[in-house]
């Protein structure tokens, strides 16, 4: 098993594997030959069988898991499209903020600024996040509140533009966040902490922990 491998993967059977994917590493290669370097890119080759499932963010660290066959792959998918699955991701937004709640807004591209998205509510396709408040504490003597967020839907940057639209940024979010708030952490505070799917061979429910390193 490579050093790679052995650092980052977190559960692996006949089926699927899960990865902890690091902050700053593509999940998918980019359009130019200097992002050809990702996480799909560095497991096929480890592994050939290795078949994409669903993302994350560059800077979003956490779990993912891809299949390791085509039947695999297909169910897993599947949950994914039909909401089935279960994700909690970790983070740190700028503010202090009290509580739980709902963020109940459609995200969308927005071509005149790519590659940002925008919360739009007059858009038709829902997106729904619920986040809960950890704790409150200070960053350089800024109030930050620590937050679980659960998605429902799983909209491109959708937590990160459901923050921004509360108020409270994603500290350290270089696309959504104020400079002031960038500079509160040496990275985007976004983990993708929990997974929980059916095992496509199986059918029993599998979760996946992986905490956070913020």
């Amino acid at each position: 098993m490579s050093n790679f491998l052995t650092e980052h993967l977190i559960y692996r059977d006949d089926d699927f594997m899960v990865i902890h994917k690091p902050a700053g590493l593509l999940t998918v290669p980019g359009k130019t030959e200097d992002l050809q370097d990702c996480l799909i890119n560095r497991l096929v080759e480890i592994d050939p069988k290795t078949l994409l499932i669903h993302r994350l963010d560059r800077d979003t660290s956490g779990i993912l898991v891809f299949a390791l066959n085509r039947d695999a792959q297909k169910s897993i998918s599947r949950q994914f499209q039909e909401r089935q699955t279960d994700k909690t991701y970790h983070a740190i937004i700028a503010g202090t903020l009290e509580g739980k709640g709902i963020v109940d807004v459609p995200v969308i591209y927005d071509p005149s600024h790519p590659p940002l998205h925008i919360a739009e509510p007059q858009h038709n396709k829902p997106a729904l996040t619920h986040w809960q408040v950890i704790e409150n504490f200070e960053i350089q003597g800024q109030p930050v509140t620590r937050v679980k967020l659960s998605p429902v839907t799983g909209r491109s940057h959708q937590l990160r533009v459901h923050m921004q639209y509360l108020g409270h940024p994603i500290i350290g979010d270089t696309l959504y966040a104020t400079e002031a708030q960038q500079a509160l952490s040496s990275r985007l505070c976004l983990h993708a902490e929990r997974l929980s799917f059916t095992h496509p061979k199986s059918a029993e429910m599998v979760e996946f922990y992986c905490p956070a390193p913020f």
